[in-house]
């Protein structure tokens, strides 16, 4: 320490410092692997709060789903109860009432059920067909994991 009180300044005006030595493959190495710990650490920190954030977005969503199925529920029963009320009111009897609206509904389980079946034929249309003949042919072909007896093992 000289006179004004500082440390790094020489004890003698001869005296000088003596220079850094360069930095060594070692220390580009280590300033490489902080530099790269800085910047993938900032982006682990950011992908993480993407995925907090996602997470959470997941349960948000389960619950909207939950809320909207029980409001649509809700406004189902409450159309079914007015459109029973004015039915009631037209036919002047709520078993007629009942009895028309449960039609309806019978109608719409019916047409629900064809656009169901039709579903279904369009998955054996030629272009579909050919492609479940082929996972169906390549899953006979592959060896039963449990040692069962195929049906073309049997002579």
């Amino acid at each position: 320490m000289d006179q004004t009180g500082r440390d790094d300044a020489p004890a003698s005006p001869d005296e000088t410092p003596p220079p850094a030595p360069p930095p060594g493959l070692l220390d580009d190495i280590g300033r490489l692997g902080r530099a790269f710990r800085q910047l993938f650490g900032a982006q682990l920190k950011l992908l993480s709060a993407e995925l907090g954030l996602a997470r959470s977005a997941v349960h948000w969503l389960l619950i909207a789903g939950l809320v909207a199925t029980v409001a649509a529920v809700g406004l189902g029963l409450t159309l079914l109860g007015l459109i029973g009320w004015l039915l009631a009111q037209w036919f002047g009897s709520w078993a007629w009432a009942l009895a028309a609206l449960s039609l309806v509904e019978l109608l719409f389980l019916a047409g629900a059920m064809l656009l169901f079946r039709r579903c279904m034929h369009w998955m054996t249309l030629p272009a579909t067909r050919g492609e479940w003949n082929a996972m169906m042919r390549e899953t006979l072909r592959r060896p039963d994991p449990q040692g069962d007896i195929r049906p073309e093992d049997v002579p």
